[in-house]
């Protein structure tokens, strides 16, 4: 399979007064089409920091637009807080990338409701966030993170707000979307969730301690 990421001696340094903490060290990971990759590590252990250059979310060496650009095109984000504009409805939520790609308003509505519609949440579309459950909140924002067709899904502890039967629900749509061809790559510090990917990569101290396949992948649901 061909490589849709890769890294190459990455380091990232925070100065915090007069000390230097060494986020990343050195990091040097591939990954390919169509993977199922979490991130694991204790906190401090560089794992959202690496995600978020991933993401174009924490990089230098390319301009603004360039970053908009991949981000919008190739990129779906979800985020642990959801991210929802709170006077907005579902649909409009979803719709938002489609904004800043130059959708008109017709297609806007139409690519937004066909998004919710894939995660189980055609009759909440004109919900606000308000109106939902933090489940169905997760699922809207997964819906955004999938209307431009992303080449990427990165979620960064997509089930950290939830209970437990609300969080393998969610699990259970990513392994839906991976199932459909989706490259996922997630943060997250429990052992149940990252045991849904393919792969695992350890972090500690800004440096890989392990990347290893999974052998033991749960594809089914945990009665919480």
């Amino acid at each position: 399979m061909s490589s849709i990421i890769s890294t190459s001696e990455i380091s990232r340094k925070y100065v915090m007064g007069s000390e230097i903490i060494m986020a990343l060290q050195s990091i040097s990971i591939n990954i390919d089409k169509g993977e199922y990759v979490s991130f694991m590590g204790p906190s401090g252990s560089g794992k959202s920091t690496l995600m978020n250059i991933i993401g174009c979310l924490d990089v230098s060496d390319i301009t603004e637009n360039e970053q908009e650009e991949i981000r919008y095109k190739e990129i779906g984000f979800v985020f642990q807080t959801f991210n929802l504009l709170p006077r907005a409805s579902a649909m409009e939520n979803v719709a938002l990338p489609l904004v800043y790609a130059g959708y008109n308003a017709y297609d806007r509505e139409e690519k937004a409701l066909e998004a919710l519609a894939g995660v189980g949440l055609e009759d909440r579309a004109y919900h606000k966030p308000n109106e939902l459950s933090g489940g169905q909140r997760q699922r809207v924002a997964i819906a955004r993170a999938l209307v431009n067709d992303p080449s990427i899904i990165l979620a960064d502890e997509p089930t950290r707000n939830l209970d437990p039967k609300t969080s393998y629900d969610i699990m259970d749509l990513f392994q839906e979307l991976h199932d459909r061809g989706n490259t996922i790559i997630m943060v997250t510090h429990e052992e149940d969730i990252a045991e849904y990917s393919h792969r695992i990569v350890r972090l500690r101290d800004g440096l890989i301690e392990s990347d290893e396949l999974n052998k033991n992948v749960r594809t089914t649901k945990v009665t919480a």
